[in-house]
């Protein structure tokens, strides 16, 4: 049960300074506003998952004092967050550091009382989240069952009573009827203590991880065997894993890669622990490992590609009384988008300041906004981001703004053509590293204009549409649009009703070739999870190409009369969803398991949208098995996406969200897949997957 040990060893960290100062913790100020700044302990604790904060307030539970590494997205140095910069000025930079988490929760700024411990607490947490991110999928479920453990061990011997056993079964999300948790508590106490050590605990921790669903399709595969043997493995890559490559070749590579026995290594066999070691792997996903990186054409004109846009970027929250913050900047690039907005407004002392123009929502400096897109703009893509500027300001302060762009982004800003010749749009693979704008004289490719009908206008004006409009036209003259969107960028934004920061149907959009769909990135739910799915695809690179079909001038498709032509591709899809591992448990009352059933739905043209779902699995969010075969056909494959969701189920009220992956039809693998699920805010839980089978056939 020493997960520490575990954790370090298994990285090599077990000497290394930065841990053993965190595993001791220290004193650090804790900053949350210019009146309030309080000395608070921190440390590391040794599960090598979570940090226990020391805290001050009443009747709060241990559990509320911990958080886990594995909701921190990045740990920055010095001043580099809003609360720094206002409240911590003061205080040296290289004393200064802020954990910043994956969610919605607000950052933690951190003075430490030396240079020293400050780098100790900055490279010591960037080691285990680079470390933690490099486990494998079966080292991940390890961790996370002994950290369980460690949990349901409330008197620390190292031992587990029946009771135990009871309390970790429900931190793993089973329900179990006491007559068959005591049957297998007996199994597995061979020594007859009423408590379970060592290998005891070691027998319990296998009978609990066994897969049946991969011990039948290991069986068939290698004939009852201990292991398969290159060829078996071979064969099971072409015929049922639909592998382009498959082949004794890939087959040894995937046993150099993932089978753990030595001995079965240097035999050229994979054991079953191997074969699972793989299904659980990037090359076992249903998402297409080709489709990780970039892939597609990029040398074409901005208007031939999809692009990740957010709009009122600045949002943290709703758009009435939220708070604007440079964060919302940061969090979205970091998510792909490579269309940001800022809403510009004269602020005090000449300095331009970005919020929602006659409502509540607080202002942030136009300046710090800039130097946050410089800081994150090319973190994730190396492709252009368009600054998307909605300008209320006086003629003098847009001068400073100009200023601020000059300076700040120096020769990132693109502020003449790519060419002499400028008659259309660049590609993506010529601004790299730059940044395309607008604003007066600065802009030179997106000039913002109000549609005025399909009079050709010249291919660097922009048109925006509300979602409204957009729609209408899609609905009346959708042909018509598309070959507008050959030359020209259209962007789309959310209807002035939606206060609370909702969003609209991007497929809707994309299906008639509009660019720049701009969501509300700050806010979960189906259309984020379907953007987020579109942009995956292509190395995560911000922009997808259109098919061929949404780039020709002269293209006769419409969406919503879907007739014969060059993107008629019927496909018929099969999904199996076999089985579910280590769902989160979503209920924070102890006692509540999950419920889990899983819905698989397509998200394309009006004809291929479908819809179809598993029986619920009653108390067993651990290993739910369904095995429930669907059946879709779909017609225009270039423009699906397949969305699988698993939910809790609630008979007296509404369900609640446990994970979701989206996948573009053609980015599916075909084959037995795990699912890798995303949460409600699209970050990957560490070990819930679902376990399908695919097969796509014409």
């Amino acid at each position: 049960m020493d997960s520490n040990g575990d954790f370090l060893t298994l990285h090599g960290l077990q000497d290394d300074g930065d841990l053993k100062f965190l595993l001791k913790g220290s004193q650090l100020q804790k900053v949350k506003s210019s009146s309030w700044r309080k000395d608070r302990f921190y440390k590391l604790q040794e599960d090598c998952k979570t940090i226990w904060q020391e805290s001050k307030k009443m009747m709060r539970s241990p559990e509320s004092q911990l958080f886990s590494i594995e909701d921190i997205q990045e740990v920055r140095q010095g001043h580099q967050t809003e609360g720094m910069e206002k409240f911590a000025r003061d205080a040296p930079e290289h004393r200064c550091f802020s954990i910043i988490f994956k969610d919605q929760r607000s950052n933690l700024d951190l003075i430490a009382e030396s240079e020293t411990e400050a780098q100790h607490w900055v490279e010591g947490l960037r080691k285990i989240i680079v470390h933690a991110g490099s486990m494998s999928q079966k080292q991940k479920l390890q961790h996370w069952i002994h950290s369980c453990l460690r949990k349901a061990d409330k008197n620390k011997d190292n031992k587990m009573s029946f009771k135990e056993l009871k309390n970790f079964l429900k931190e793993v999300n089973v329900q179990m009827d006491d007559s068959y948790a005591r049957k297998i508590f007996q199994e597995c106490d061979k020594s007859r203590t009423e408590s379970l050590e060592d290998d005891e605990i070691e027998t319990f921790y296998r009978m609990l991880t066994q897969r049946e669903e991969i011990n039948c399709l290991f069986g068939a595969l290698s004939g009852s065997r201990e292991t398969l043997s290159v060829d078996q493995l071979a064969a099971f890559l072409k015929q049922e894993q639909k592998e382009k490559e498959a082949g004794p070749q890939l087959a040894q590579a995937l046993i150099q890669t993932y089978e753990p026995s030595e001995a079965a290594k240097e035999q050229k066999q994979m054991t079953k622990d191997g074969f699972l070691m793989y299904l659980l792997s990037a090359d076992g996903s249903a998402f297409s490992l080709a489709h990780r990186r970039v892939y597609q054409d990029m040398s074409q004109p901005l208007s031939a590609y999809l692009i990740s846009s957010s709009h009122n970027t600045y949002l943290m929250e709703d758009q009435l009384t939220g708070p604007s913050s440079t964060e919302a900047y940061i969090r979205a690039l970091c998510k792909g988008c490579r269309c940001v907005e800022l809403d510009c407004w004269d602020g005090p002392n000449m300095e331009p300041v970005i919020y929602h123009g006659y409502t509540f929502t607080s202002k942030v400096l136009f300046c710090d906004v800039i130097k946050a897109i410089k800081n994150y703009a090319f973190k994730v893509s190396p492709y252009p981001v368009i600054i998307s500027l909605e300008n209320h300001c006086t003629l003098e302060q847009q001068r400073v703004m100009a200023h601020h762009l000059r300076t700040i982004l120096g020769d990132l800003l693109l502020d003449r053509p790519v060419d002499d010749l400028v008659t259309d749009f660049p590609s993506p693979e010529n601004d790299k590293l730059k940044l395309a704008k607008e604003l007066s004289d600065l802009v030179v490719y997106c000039k913002s204009v109000h549609f005025c009908g399909f009079q050709d206008p010249a291919f660097y004006e922009m048109s925006s549409f509300t979602e409204n409009r957009a729609l209408k036209l899609a609905q009346e003259s959708g042909n018509n649009l598309i070959r507008h969107n050959t030359k020209h960028l259209s962007r789309i934004y959310p209807a002035g009703w939606r206060t609370d920061s909702s969003n609209y149907n991007p497929v809707d959009m994309w299906n008639v070739g509009c660019q720049i769909v701009a969501l509300n990135f700050q806010t979960p739910g189906t259309e984020m999870d379907v953007y987020q799915g579109r942009f995956q695809d292509n190395g995560f690179s911000g922009y997808v190409l259109k098919p061929d079909f949404l780039r020709d001038p002269s293209t006769k498709f419409n969406p919503r009369a879907v007739a014969e032509g060059p993107w008629w591709n019927r496909k018929r899809l099969r999904v199996r969803v076999i089985s579910g591992q280590q769902l989160p448990k979503v209920n924070k009352n102890k006692n509540s398991i999950v419920d889990p059933k899983v819905t698989v739905e397509i998200h394309g043209v009006a004809r291929d949208n479908a819809s179809m779902q598993t029986p619920v699995v009653d108390n067993n969010g651990f290993n739910p098995w369904w095995d429930k075969e669907f059946q879709f056909e779909v017609d225009v494959p270039e423009l699906a996406l397949v969305r699988f969701v698993v939910e809790d189920y609630d008979a007296s009220s509404k369900n609640d969200f446990v994970g979701q992956c989206t996948i573009p039809f053609f980015s599916l693998k075909q084959g037995y897949r795990h699912i890798h699920l995303l949460s409600k805010n699209g970050d990957q839980y560490p070990s819930a997957t679902l376990f399908v089978k695919i097969n796509t056939e014409d």
